[in-house]
Order: C-alpha cells, then sequence, then structure tokens
C-alpha cells in the first residue's frame, strides 16, 4: 500500500468559517476589484472588496428580516452569475446553509432535494426554474418561501431588511465554527440517487488557504478568471470561495456560445474548465481551418507544438523544431490565444482525463493545463498539479494537508482537511465509503516516485471479459472522445467475450465536419451515422485508441447511435459525466446486438 502525506502550510484555526475569508480580504485590500459585471457597451464594471461585503450583509439582512433562522437551509437554483457568490455569502452572514439545486434538475430531483435537506426556502432564477419547482411544491411541505430572482427579488429582501441592526449579522456569522455544515451538495447521480454532501466550514477554510500558498502563481491579486462551469458544482463553488481569499477578479459567463467574445473582453489570466471545453476549442479551430482551406496547415502547427512540449520535458529542443514552431507559432497558435483573451497563461481542469496530446498542445500555446483530482466529498481537490512542476496526464501531488493511498485493490483513499462530514440522513452511505479515517474515493489509479497521481479508472465502472481481462473504460473512452465529431463513448463489455462501445456524434461539430469533406451539412444523424465517411472517421478513432491497448483491451465492434446523450435526456450528469447504468439498461438492445453472432474480427472495429 503506497501513500503520500502532504503538511499543511497554513496554520489551522477550527474557529474560522468561510465568512472570515472575505472579512480578511476586505481588511487587506479593500479597493481590490473582486468581481466584475457585464456592461451594456459589452465591457466590464468591477466591484471591490469592500463593495461586495457591503452587499452581502445587506443582502443577510433580508434573509433575516424573512425570517431565516440559523442553521436553516435554504436551496438555490440558479446558473452560472456574479448572484450565485452573492447569495451563498449572504446566506453564512445570516447564519443559514445553502443547498445547490443544478439549474438543470428535473421536478423528481427538486423534490429529492429539498425533501432530503429540509430546505425551508427557495431561490429561483427562471421562469423555468420557478415552474419546475411549483410542479412539486406540494411535495415540500417544508418550504414556506420562495424568492424569485428574475422579478426583483433580492432587491426586494434587501429594501425589506434595512432596519436589521449591524450588530445581528456579525452575531449571526460568527456562529458557526470550523467544525459546523457550510453546505449540503447534493452528489450528481451517475450510480443512484444522489447523496447529500456534508461539507463544513473549516473543509473550505483550510482547503482554501492551503491551495492559495501552494498555487500561489495562478490565484493572486492580480489575477483573473471568467468562471462558465456551473457554481452549483463543487469545483466552481470552492474556486469562487478560493478567489475571494486570494484577491482574484471574477466575472461570469453561463452562455457557452458568448463564451468567447466575453474572454476576449474579460481577459482572463487563468480558466477553470473540464477537458470537454479544451477538445471543443481545439476541434472548433481546426474545423474552421479546414473550413478556409488551411486545415493542412493547422494540422501540422498542432503536430508542431505537441512535439515543442515534449522535448522541453526531454530538456532541449532541436534548433530546428525551434524555428518550426516559432513559424507556426505566428502563422497559428498566435491566433487561438489571441481568441482565449491573450493574458491566459493557466487552465485547472478536472472532472476527467484531458489526454497527453491536448495536454501538450495547449502547453505550446502558452496556456499551462493544471489538472486536478477531486470529488464532492472532497470539498473538490484532492491533488493538483504544481504550476512550477507539472506532469502532462497525471493529476498532481496531494494539496497542502491531504494524504492519498493506494489500497491493495488500486482505490485512490484520502483524508485530511478537504474530506467531507458525512452524507446527510445517511448513516449506512458514510460508514460504507470510509476505511477507518480513510475516504474511499471509488476510483482507481497509481502514485509515482515523486508522489504525482494518476488516475486509470473507476472502480465500480471496471470491465471483466468472459476471458478475465479486466479493462478500464476510460483508458478508450477519452482519447477517442477527443476526435472531434464524437459526442460521446460508451465502452461496454462486461461478461462479453470482446469489448465494444456505443458512441453518439457531436451535432455542434458534426455539420462544420461534413461540410468541409464535401458532404451535405445538414443530413439528419440518422443519414449521418450511416454515411460512409462517418463511419470511417469514427473507425479511424477507435483504431488510434485500440493501438494503445493489448488486443484483449481493444474494441472490436461499434455502433454508432442516431441520438444524443444529454443531460435532459437523463444520460448525463450537470457535469458531462455519462451516467453509465442508466446508458447500459436503456439501450439493453443496441448492446445485445453488439454481440449476436459475433463475428471474427482480426483485430479490426466493426460498426453494426
Amino acid at each position: 500500500m503506497k501513500q503520500i502525506d502532504t503538511p499543511a502550510l497554513a496554520q489551522p484555526d477550527p474557529q474560522a468559517n468561510a465568512t472570515d475569508l472575505l472579512i480578511d480580504r476586505v481588511s487587506a485590500t479593500p479597493d481590490l476589484a473582486l468581481f466584475a459585471l457585464p456592461t451594456a457597451d459589452g465591457g466590464w464594471s468591477d466591484i471591490s472588496a469592500s463593495d461586495f461585503l457591503e452587499r452581502v450583509r445587506a443582502l443577510a439582512k433580508g434573509f433575516v428580516a424573512a425570517g431565516i433562522e440559523p442553521g436553516d437551509k435554504i436551496a438555490l437554483m440558479c446558473k452560472t452569475r456574479f448572484e450565485w457568490t452573492l447569495i451563498d455569502f449572504a446566506v453564512w452572514f445570516a447564519g443559514a446553509v445553502l443547498v445547490p439545486v443544478y439549474e438543470t434538475a428535473s421536478p423528481s430531483q427538486v423534490r429529492w432535494n429539498l425533501e432530503d435537506s429540509g430546505a425551508v426556502a427557495v431561490i429561483t432564477e427562471t421562469a423555468d426554474h420557478f415552474a419546475r419547482f411549483d410542479e412539486i411544491h406540494a411535495d415540500a411541505p417544508l418550504v414556506r418561501t420562495v424568492w424569485k430572482l428574475d422579478v426583483g427579488a433580492l432587491e426586494k429582501l434587501v429594501a425589506a431588511g434595512h432596519d436589521v441592526p449591524d450588530e445581528e449579522i456579525e452575531r449571526r456569522r460568527r456562529l458557526a465554527h470550523g467544525a459546523d455544515i457550510a453546505t449540503l451538495i447534493y452528489t450528481s447521480g451517475s450510480t443512484g440517487r444522489p447523496k447529500g454532501c456534508v461539507l463544513t466550514h473549516s473543509n473550505f477554510v483550510e482547503l482554501t488557504r492551503n491551495a492559495a500558498l501552494k498555487i500561489s502563481e495562478v490565484v493572486h491579486p492580480g489575477a483573473s478568471t471568467l468562471l462558465f462551469i456551473t457554481t452549483a458544482h463543487v469545483f466552481a463553488r470552492f474556486i469562487s470561495v478560493l478567489c475571494i481569499h486570494a484577491g482574484v477578479k471574477v466575472g461570469h459567463q453561463a452562455d457557452t456560445r458568448q463564451l468567447l467574445p466575453s474572454m476576449g473582453s474579460f481577459k482572463p489570466t487563468f480558466l477553470l474548465a473540464v477537458p470537454r471545453v479544451f477538445e471543443k476549442v481545439y476541434n472548433s479551430s481546426e474545423q474552421k481551418a479546414f473550413s478556409g482551406g488551411k486545415g493542412k496547415i493547422f494540422q501540422r502547427a498542432a503536430d508542431v507544438a505537441v512535439q515543442h512540449s515534449k522535448a522541453l520535458d526531454a530538456g532541449s529542443v532541436p534548433l530546428g523544431l525551434k524555428i518550426q514552431f516559432a513559424i507556426f507559432d505566428r502563422l497559428v497558435l498566435s491566433k487561438i490565444r489571441a481568441a482565449l483573451g491573450g493574458r491566459v497563461q493557466y487552465a485547472v481542469s478536472g472532472s476527467a482525463p484531458l489526454g497527453l496530446r491536448l495536454g501538450h498542445f495547449y502547453r505550446s500555446l502558452g496556456l499551462t493545463i493544471l489538472e486536478g483530482y477531486g470529488l464532492t466529498e472532497t470539498t473538490a481537490p484532492i491533488s493538483v498539479n504544481l504550476p512550477s512542476h507539472f506532469k502532462i496526464g497525471k493529476v498532481g501531488p496531494p494539496l497542502p494537508g491531504v494524504s492519498v493511498r493506494i489500497a491493495d485493490d488500486g482505490e485512490i483513499q484520502a483524508k485530511g482537511i478537504n474530506i467531507f462530514n458525512g452524507y446527510w440522513n445517511n448513516p449506512a452511505a458514510t460508514a460504507e465509503t470510509f476505511d477507518g479515517e480513510w475516504f474511499r474515493t471509488g476510483d482507481i489509479g497509481e502514485i509515482d516516485e515523486e508522489g504525482y497521481l494518476t488516475i486509470t479508472g473507476r472502480k465500480k465502472e471496471l470491465i471483466v471479459t468472459a476471458g478475465g481481462k479486466n479493462v478500464a473504460p476510460a483508458a478508450l473512452e477519452d482519447p477517442i472522445r477527443a476526435n472531434s465529431i464524437v459526442g460521446q463513448v460508451v465502452v461496454v463489455g462486461d461478461q462479453k467475450p470482446f469489448i465494444s462501445a456505443l458512441i453518439t456524434l457531436d451535432t455542434e461539430m458534426l455539420p462544420v465536419w461534413l461540410h468541409n469533406h464535401g458532404e451535405p451539412a445538414d443530413q439528419s444523424l440518422a443519414d449521418a451515422v450511416k454515411n460512409p465517411l462517418v463511419v470511417a472517421e469514427i473507425q479511424g478513432a477507435i483504431d488510434a485508441a485500440n493501438a494503445t491497448v493489448s488486443r484483449a483491451e481493444s474494441i472490436r465492434k461499434f455502433q454508432l447511435l442516431a441520438t444524443e446523450f444529454t443531460e435532459a435526456s437523463g444520460h448525463l450528469t450537470p457535469k458531462l459525466s455519462i451516467k453509465r447504468d442508466v446508458i447500459m439498461s436503456d439501450f439493453a438492445t443496441e448492446i445485445a446486438a453488439l454481440y449476436s453472432a459475433s463475428p471474427e474480427t482480426r483485430g479490426q472495429s466493426l460498426v453494426m
């Protein structure tokens, strides 16, 4: 059993709560811009630390005037925007507890979160959000108050709280100590009914203070980031808190269609994203180049960028490669850099492996992608690559105050300042997920000689073929999904004679790709999955993935599906992870067809 312990850098303070992070920031730099709001002319208007604190206190007074008591649960259903973090801190200042609800949640999911948490109030952003809550309102009898942001609820709360004394807010914000509950975040439900993770104030305070010291090159006063992934997820939630502590200016853009224009005007210094975002940027740049007749130049530039990054890792870049890279950097890479705002130096990536090729490509682009690893139960990060010493393909060493070990069966286990306080109202599940003081992540991985962690798969997702071969689906799914026209990949084959895959197409990239290959761009999904050029493209992606594994682990057959896996269809979680059990059930007929009268494949993938 291999173990790595990283000592804490920050002095622990068991009396501190999350509100102290904001108080300390205002005390240190009251005039520093912590947020920026978009303006009508396409620019941004800064909000200082002291201004934000004033807004937080005013809203907290509104909650108090509305009858919210210390310890009350308030549910929030809202997309990523400035008001999300404003509400988050105002709830803490009022002594209450926030329960995020994904803005894409179905009525039944909303009902479960409210019922299980015991929320007494709900905040919705849009009419659609309210309609989903209203559908199940009768099943949530504890909810006595509903506030709707789209009709000015926050302004009304602030006005109503005008007479609440400052002393009451100060009293309430000091009530919680480190061991007390800070928030209740429900898991995405990829492996069953969502469970409420109890995260404490110390989880946020200690992890934030230690992370800020460890990656100070990324998060520091003067740095900035544009948040676009959902703040309801622990990943963006933790970064939001970290940015307040570290003095990072934050902008928000929930509409990914407006992401590039917003990045061009906001000009962030680092990003927070899931690998699919980086795949999309690369793929769209490649297809745009093909549309302009410069596809081969782009591909050559990408190849040279990857070679350049690998040479940097080797310690020396040959002169010829330096010259090639300088040319392609000016012709191609600089344009992508400009599209990202021109100032981005770092990105923090999580939820899935990025892929070695993309890691090297972006590194040569001037964007160091720091892959990290964590779960809701670990307040987001367990480990993250260090700016001064990062390893592409690994997720870094444990953060200060965190320990990681690899159990005898390969499972990653963790303990330390970030580990949650158990599942809400579910002692059985809590007991099952701990081995003494060690949290069982359910993921499989390895630790190298420098203490860097590599994730190799999900324990529950390991496929054991009829021949007894253990196969980690992610090793095949991730490289195939990087293809520009691939939407999602689900590898199957448990107790079957060979490995197969279900594959969907990316409906955003498909029309561009078809046009660039001389095919009708408006053809339906049903036609596209039968198109020989499309089938050949997918075959090539599968063959490339197969080349990285043994024959026993390789994909022998695949089925292109004339559908999409989405949150709305129930096949993806809010962070875009596949719900494997749901897909296996819903597409049981297609999976069975892959194994009916199975032919000899001679090592080639076959489409049904």
